[in-house]
């Protein structure tokens, strides 16, 4: 495949996007400013894999003359050869990093994100599960220098979680973390047992692009929004004013309670923000089911019906199924170094999508 084309495209988009920054009136549109300087910084680096690409294909054609003109045993030969097999593998990785950008951007890629865990079977284990993956993926947007912020939860008597909804925003959140959405299964022997005994536990992770308004349009008369004291941790402040806001949309049946925020009117808005994305993500699960065959779904509620990972404790193993990949740091990737895990997802999600446009 020619990717000097692409290339070429690639560099007069950037001179278009980089005279645009240049105009003071660009400024004028601060949302308009902002998406042009993501695309600036993405097509810079873009241009620059460009540039690197083609030169590595003159110097390898050159130095692959050089090595047919010269006797292989000579210096000159042999160097010749050398870097014949150098440039063939820094061709190859850069003509990768090219076609990756040629694969249509998921508009979702740079939303702020939604996360809901749910425990499922195991009864406590499963909430106290709940609670371990909600601290790796806060840890997580920790190191990233994302920003979390708690929706709603339900606690368990343990110190677990029967439900936990909260917020993340920064940049290429749902880009990263999309790969989550899924059943993830835990075996350890709990606190609780007396003997020692491994036992299997569930949990659902579903990550939500945050909607916008103009994505799910939700009409007035179609919720029913009522308000009720919120339960929980949270202070005195919070446990003890109808602060809480529960919306139903009658349509689809979905039901949002939000109640971490002191102020109802913050709760109302965080609750209306849960079910304009729960509503988006069942449209895109419908959308999915349709091309189903055509591309993998990583937003599906299908997928939420399979075990996607496992988190052995007595190994220290983390097994991902979808890759079959395993790793031997449990500890660690609790702790929210999850890049592991997320990157070999990434790259598989990638090959996928440049094979079945063949690129």
């Amino acid at each position: 495949m020619d990717l000097r084309p692409h290339i070429d495209k690639f560099q007069r988009r950037f001179t278009e996007v980089e005279a645009a920054l240049s105009d003071p009136r660009t400024f004028d549109n601060p949302q308009r400013a902002q998406e042009l300087s993501k695309e600036y910084a993405a097509l810079k680096n873009l241009t620059a894999t460009g540039s690197a690409y083609l030169k590595a294909v003159a110097d390898l054609k050159e130095n692959r003359e050089l090595a047919q003109s010269e006797p292989a045993e000579s210096e000159l030969g042999r160097m010749a050869a050398e870097e014949v097999a150098r440039l063939e593998l820094l061709e190859k990785d850069l003509a990768l990093e090219v076609r990756k950008a040629l694969l249509p951007a998921d508009p979702a890629d740079s939303r702020n994100t939604i996360v809901e865990l749910r425990a499922g079977a195991g009864g406590q284990e499963s909430a106290l599960f709940a609670a371990d993956l909600y601290r790796m993926y806060t840890r997580y947007a920790e190191s990233k220098g994302w920003k979390f912020e708690d929706l709603d939860s339900s606690p368990s008597d343990l110190g677990g979680f029967k439900e936990v909804i909260f917020e993340i925003t920064g940049t290429d959140v749902y880009k990263r973390l999309k790969y989550e959405s899924g059943v993830h299964r835990v075996q350890r022997v709990p606190a609780t047992e007396a003997q020692g005994r491994i036992h299997t536990s569930t949990c659902t992770v579903a990550v939500l692009p945050e909607a916008e308004e103009v994505d799910i349009e939700l009409r007035p008369e179609d919720l029913d929004i009522t308000r009720c004291r919120a339960s929980g941790p949270g202070g005195q402040g919070v446990n003890t004013t109808d602060s809480a806001v529960q919306i139903i949309h009658k349509p689809s049946g979905l039901i949002v309670r939000c109640a971490d925020q002191r102020s109802q009117q913050k709760n109302k808005a965080r609750a209306l923000t849960v079910l304009r994305s729960r509503l988006l993500e069942r449209k895109v699960a419908e959308e999915n089911a349709r091309y189903a065959a055509q591309r993998k779904a990583q937003v599906g509620t299908g997928e939420r019906n399979e075990r996607i990972r496992t988190y052995n404790f007595p190994q220290n193993r983390v097994t991902d199924h979808r890759i079959e990949l395993t790793l031997y740091n449990l500890s660690t990737v609790l702790e929210g170094e999850i890049d592991h895990v997320i990157d070999p997802l990434m790259a598989d999600d990638q090959e996928q999508r440049l094979a079945a446009l063949k690129l």
